[in-house]
């Protein structure tokens, strides 16, 4: 449920390039790989969005080399193997990068060489080592759950407290020793699409990125979507939009403000959000009828405006506005408010101002009951 620019979170592991004198120089081990399997190299295209091929090499005795040409910056880059699932990601970059692939585990791929690729590693060893923690928390979780040891569960939640601020801090400190590396830019990304910081606290760290790592694709796309989630922060005005409803009819947020109103991103192919509803209904009826107004945006896809209407309908949701473009993420309210990830809920005071973000379940209920008192 992420844009581009929060793929790196998700992105599985490596390889590299090396450079000589001019440009980088590309060398591995592919152990398992015939001769003659062909190696294919590729950057994503700053204009399309998408994996673009560069240049292509050949496996003999289980090893391939390729010579670039040199790059004017950091780019993030793809190996693929012929027959073989899965792209290996990478920064390419002026270096001398050294593979060694496994094509049966791609996951345990290295790379060696090169500023940009040691940083990108020492980034994903932290999060893999979160996740790890992270699956060992879950499954404890369920026990206690299970076991109904409250007493547990309260301290798994004080791991949880604890477990996020540590990868706050980690990812801090990181970035301060790598802003003038594309890391510095995929890391800030993550950033803002785990909600671990503050699309404020991001756009200050931005600031702190080298004037070379600026002029990235990447770069400039993170700054664009900093300067869009600007106009929706805590203290703004929200802004308004006009959007269509099932049944066709344009609506705007002005037309339905309340003394206090919900603006809530959703979609019907999204679980976490549809596992939230029931809360939203419950906190809808509770306020109603003192002032409480929701309008929802889905970020249903193209074509299936029918899911939507049944996810309306199935989680009775029918009692308050609905709109859609049915533009996926490419939503322009969604993008007016910089969503990159849903579900997500603005609370709007009487004025329109925003005065609290992605508050569930009983802190939404809260929050509302608190404005509304």
């Amino acid at each position: 449920m992420k844009k581009f620019l929060f793929l790196f979170s998700s992105v599985i592991f490596l390889l590299t390039g090396c450079g000589e004198d001019k440009g980088y120089y590309l060398s591995g081990d592919v152990k398992g790989v015939d001769n003659g399997t062909k190696i294919y190299i590729s950057e994503l295209d700053g204009k399309t969005r998408s994996p673009k091929a560069v240049d292509t090499a050949v496996v003999q005795d289980e090893k391939f080399e390729l010579d670039m040409e040199e790059m004017d910056l950091p780019a993030l880059s793809f190996l693929r193997i012929e027959g073989v699932n899965g792209n290996l990601v990478f920064i390419a970059e002026n270096e001398k990068l050294k593979f060694s692939i496994n094509k049966d585990s791609i996951r345990s791929s290295r790379v060696s060489g090169g500023q940009e690729n040691e940083a990108l590693y020492e980034y994903l060893d932290h999060m893999k080592e979160m996740n790890r923690k992270i699956g060992k928390m879950q499954k404890e979780a369920r026990t206690a759950m299970i076991q109904k040891d409250t007493a547990k569960l309260k301290s798994i939640q004080a791991t949880e407290t604890e477990l996020k601020d540590n990868d706050r801090k980690a990812k801090e400190e990181i970035f301060s020793r790598n802003t003038d590396t594309f890391l510095a830019v995929t890391l800030l990304a993550d950033m803002l699409s785990s909600k671990s910081h503050s699309s404020k606290e991001v756009r200050d760290m931005f600031s702190e990125v080298s004037d070379r790592i600026k002029q990235t694709d990447m770069a400039k796309d993170l700054k664009s979507e900093l300067e869009k989630m600007k106009n929706a922060e805590m203290g703004s005005k929200a802004p308004d939009f006009e959007a269509p409803t099932p049944d066709g009819e344009m609506l705007a947020l002005s037309d339905r403000m309340g003394q206090v109103t919900v603006v809530d991103f959703w979609a019907a192919w999204c679980k976490p959000c549809r596992i939230e509803n029931p809360n939203l209904v419950n906190t809808y009826n509770k306020y109603k009828d003192q002032g409480l107004n929701i309008i929802s945006v889905s970020l249903d896809r193209p074509g299936q405006k029918d899911r939507w209407v049944q996810a309306i309908k199935d989680d009775k949701l029918e009692q308050w506005d609905h709109v859609s473009n049915l533009q996926f993420w490419q939503d322009p309210v969604a993008r007016l408010y910089g969503i990159t990830a849903i579900p997500a809920t603005y609370i709007l005071d009487k004025d329109g101002i925003i005065v609290a973000k992605n508050l569930r379940g009983d802190a939404l209920a809260e929050k509302i009951g608190e404005l509304l008192n």
